[in-house]
């Protein structure tokens, strides 16, 4: 997955597109200047190949929102953990609407699914995770989370939690460090992963393991390591869906080497797809030095991420249910945030 420089496919950009290697294209902040635009992006990308590439997106709310004019303002979803406290059956229908609003609002304009919702326990010393985790307990995260992953259902988008197990115990920035867990693997196991598999347990399509060595259990990051891809996540876990790296751009990945050597230690670890993000250099050497990667059960975990619910934006924004989830996510928000681009 690699993403784009601007407003519209560049002629080397779209040669990238076509690479055999590139099964989908991350949107950011840059790509974005209206609905109307971003549908028109979103629909090039698209009609480059059948089936379509994969068009992805951070959009949690809060910090971590790409787009903005013309799209509602999405607070944290740990606004959402006040309301639990009060009235946990009231708070799971608004997480509910929540991802309702959020997914559907991205329909809209065609883009087929979010790296969302965060699944970490905020353990209150993680500045990068924080307010964007639904709480600091594993049943109230995976209570609210559930709540918001069947609300991305009913708009037609799959979820793809992150980051697993658990990004939410230590303050180093994984986009600027390389992240130390030291917490053995029975506190994280009884804890942080409870919300990935209770997820699990209901269909989650993806996950997005973390740049982060847990040292007790591992010497390489959770992304490169084949005990929590393979033998926690798909053997004890019995997770189906798509494992996507994060950035391989980011710090917290160059304990594995050069771009290319991440990506090959990422997928050779267990990941389907790997993300090369903020560096067109570095996601053409991928592209050339990779070497050839096909793995049929990838392509059909792939299939599962294609949004569904063809969505009319003009009509969705005549719609009661839209106008009711707007008002109940704006009096949730107490106030803006400033956009973290992650």
């Amino acid at each position: 997955m690699i993403d784009l420089e601007g407003l519209e496919i560049s002629p080397v950009e779209r040669e990238m597109l076509q690479h055999p290697l590139v099964g989908g294209v991350i949107l950011f902040t840059r790509n974005y200047e209206s609905p109307e635009q971003i549908t028109e992006l979103v629909e090039a990308i698209h009609r480059l190949r059948s089936p379509h590439l994969l068009v992805a997106v951070d959009h949690e709310g809060g910090r971590v929102q790409r787009f903005r004019n013309g799209f509602t303002q999405l607070p944290p979803v740990g606004k959402l953990a006040l309301r639990y406290q009060e009235d946990n059956k009231a708070a799971r229908k608004l997480a509910e609407t929540f991802g309702w609003l959020m997914a559907v609002e991205l329909r809209s304009v065609g883009v087929d699914f979010s790296f969302a919702p965060v699944l970490d326990v905020d353990r209150g010393v993680s500045d990068i995770i924080g307010d964007r985790s639904f709480g600091n307990d594993p049943e109230m995260v995976s209570s609210l989370a559930a709540a918001y992953v069947r609300g991305m259902h009913k708009a037609g988008m799959v979820a793809t939690g992150k980051h697993f197990p658990g990004h939410g115990a230590i303050k180093a920035d994984s986009h600027i460090a390389c992240p130390v867990d030291k917490r053995s693997f029975e506190d994280i196991y009884s804890e942080d992963i409870v919300p990935f598999a209770r997820l699990i347990s209901n269909g989650l399509a993806g996950i997005m393991p973390a740049h982060v060595v847990y040292s007790a259990v591992d010497t390489s990051p959770a992304g490169f390591s084949s005990f929590w891809l393979n033998q926690v996540l798909r053997n004890q876990l019995e997770f189906q869906g798509v494992i996507f790296s994060d950035d391989l751009s980011m710090e917290g990945a160059s304990i594995a080497g050069d771009i290319v050597d991440r990506a090959k230690a990422a997928l050779k670890a267990g990941c389907d797809m790997v993300l090369v993000c903020n560096d067109p250099g570095s996601a053409s050497r991928v592209l050339n030095k990779l070497g050839e990667h096909n793995d049929p059960i990838s392509h059909v975990r792939f299939a599962r991420m294609h949004g569904r619910h063809f969505v009319n934006r003009r009509q969705l924004l005549k719609e009661v249910q839209w106008k009711q989830a707007v008002a109940a996510i704006e009096d949730l928000a107490a106030g803006d945030s400033l956009e973290l681009d992650v």
